[in-house]
């Protein structure tokens, strides 16, 4: 009797001290309660208390790839999931835009953290010169972002052939969109 009582208060510990998933915790391997693994029709259980809205390819206002938003009820905008085939409900989420400022990575960034914040918690490996934006590219992870060239100077703000580098980016930049791709 004494083993089986010491072996259910044993048990109790060890369940009590499992740690919970934050569901705004973002790292390499998930977004909140999104892992990498995932198929698009686990989404409907996994955001049971949210709104889910599917656009279908071909219709005539859309012409992208076929997206997935998730919303909470309040009608906070949380994430655009992109598969990674044509809505197929076997297909994985291949691509994720962060949209809601909870969503942290384990070195504390999130949306509204600035190009200083981030260059000092990760290393960034290169800058693209795009029409309206720049793409920051982090090194070892798999998340980038764009900021607005906004703040630019002048001579790569219009001309996207022109090199952007890291000094260029003023410290207080933040991103307009994070993006992780699996």
């Amino acid at each position: 009797m004494k083993k089986v009582i010491a072996l259910v208060a044993v048990i109790i510990v060890l369940a009590s001290c499992t740690k919970e998933q934050d569901s705004f915790e973002w790292s390499k391997e998930r977004v909140g309660h999104l892992t990498k693994e995932m198929k698009v029709y686990q989404l409907d259980s996994l955001y049971a208390n949210d709104s889910i809205v599917k656009s279908i390819k071909g219709d005539e206002f859309s012409n992208g790839a076929n997206k997935i938003e998730i919303f909470e009820k309040g009608g906070a905008h949380l994430l655009t999931l992109t598969p990674s085939e044509a809505l197929d409900s076997t297909a994985t989420i291949e691509n994720i835009i962060i949209h809601d400022e909870r969503f942290t990575t384990e070195k504390g960034i999130t949306k509204n953290s600035t190009f200083k914040e981030i260059s000092a918690a990760y290393k960034i490996s290169s800058v693209d010169n795009m029409i309206d934006d720049a793409v920051i590219w982090v090194n070892d992870e798999n998340f980038y972002f764009t900021i607005s060239k906004d703040g630019l100077p002048t001579d790569v703000k219009f001309d996207i052939s022109a090199s952007i580098e890291k000094t260029m980016i003023p410290a207080d930049t933040k991103p307009q969109y994070m993006f992780i791709s699996w």
